[in-house]
């Protein structure tokens, strides 16, 4: 009966987990590895994706914290020998029933497996080293104040910007959406062998009774040879609103190829544009604007537009003194991953008259003397 009651239970395990394959991602599917990878392709990907998602790198990012879960959820139990075994054959449910049986321990903290495998833990910075890394690809992307504060649409091909109008322009609640055209060197099997993860060996020669010598040797192993080929394909990249002058937005690994390495990373590098009418500090725009000596004496009415085209009421009813300036909350730039807005400020020069005739200056006199 009780072997019976075994093969029910696996046998439960089994279907449930093949409704989680369908329904959701696999842990495969989350670190963005075949099912078959080796420790070593596990290990690189969490590297990887486990920098990408990092909530100090994505603060007030609740999807990439949620992704940073799932990634290191899927590291815990593919990284240990045991958990994988009972996860390939009966997926999550088998896993978490293994668990509640005493198997496996209780766990890891996410941010544990982090600082183990990025130091502080298991994980040396020696090996960090070890990973040979390709260079990295740097592009400056040119973005006008209009698209840093509601969005936009461009497009970016060998280089060259190209703007869409008013009208083709894709515009999103928090984003520009970016499409770029990248060429780059791909690595590509070809005939023949090579010498590959080339090492220093150690190892001892006996010269004599009970001499022996240490002697150093390289070994090397035998990879299929390589090649490289120019490959070009579309990349899409966000960039969101608030985004301060040299962020970046990275690609992981869509740099320069390593032979026997990683490649390197791709980064767009974030510029803004001048402007003719607003000019940005961090997240407040400033801007001056002119009035006339009767404007600044007895007040006045007026309305700028930003750089969505909403006006925004900067008029006095009291006297505008020169060079004054006059602070607008909650009209500057969006704040990057924020619901919030820097401030406005206004600079009043005051267009003075270059003569007055006889007249001007004895009723003026009448009025202010």
């Amino acid at each position: 009966m009780a072997h019976r009651a075994v093969k029910l239970f696996f046998l439960l395990c089994a279907l449930s987990y093949a409704l989680v394959t369908i329904a959701g991602k696999s842990y495969y599917d989350v670190l963005q590895v075949p099912k078959g990878a080796s420790d070593d392709q596990i290990k690189r990907a969490y590297r990887k994706l486990a920098l990408k998602y990092h909530p100090d790198k994505n603060q007030g990012n609740e999807e990439a914290n949620k992704k940073f879960a799932e990634i290191s959820n899927a590291y815990e139990t593919l990284s240990d020998g045991e958990k994988r075994k009972i996860y390939d054959a009966y997926g999550e449910e088998g896993l978490r029933q293994h668990m509640a049986n005493g198997g496996g321990g209780g766990g890891m903290n996410m941010q544990n497996i982090f600082e183990q495998f990025f130091g502080g833990g298991g994980q040396s910075e020696e090996e960090e080293e070890r990973i040979q890394k390709g260079d990295d690809v740097i592009v400056d992307l040119d973005a006008t104040l209009e698209d840093l504060y509601m969005g936009g649409s461009m497009q970016v091909r060998l280089g060259i910007l190209i703007y869409a109008s008013n009208q083709q322009c894709e515009m999103l609640m928090s984003s520009i959406i970016v499409k770029v055209w990248r060429e780059k060197n791909v690595i590509k099997p070809a005939p023949g062998k090579r010498r590959c993860n080339c090492r220093n060996e150690v190892y001892h020669r006996q010269i004599g009774p009970g001499m022996f010598q240490q002697m150093t040797e390289q070994v090397c192993d035998q990879c299929q040879n390589i090649k490289f080929e120019r490959e070009g394909y579309s990349l899409t990249v966000d960039i969101e609103k608030g985004m301060q002058d040299g962020q970046e937005v990275v690609f992981y690994e869509d740099g320069e190829p390593k032979i026997d390495g990683e490649p390197g990373d791709l980064k767009f590098r974030i510029h803004t544009s001048p402007h003719d009418v607003f000019t940005r500090k961090g997240n407040d725009l400033h801007t001056t604007v002119t009035i006339t000596l009767v404007q600044a004496l007895v007040g006045f009415e007026k309305k700028i537009k930003l750089l969505d085209e909403h006006l925004v009421d900067i008029g006095s009813q009291g006297i505008t003194k020169p060079k004054e300036v006059k602070k607008i909350k909650g009209e500057g730039m969006p704040l990057y991953a924020s619901n919030k807005k820097g401030d406005l400020y206004v600079t009043f020069e005051v267009l003075f008259p270059n003569s007055l005739t006889q007249e001007q200056k004895t009723k003026i006199k009448e009025v202010l003397g």
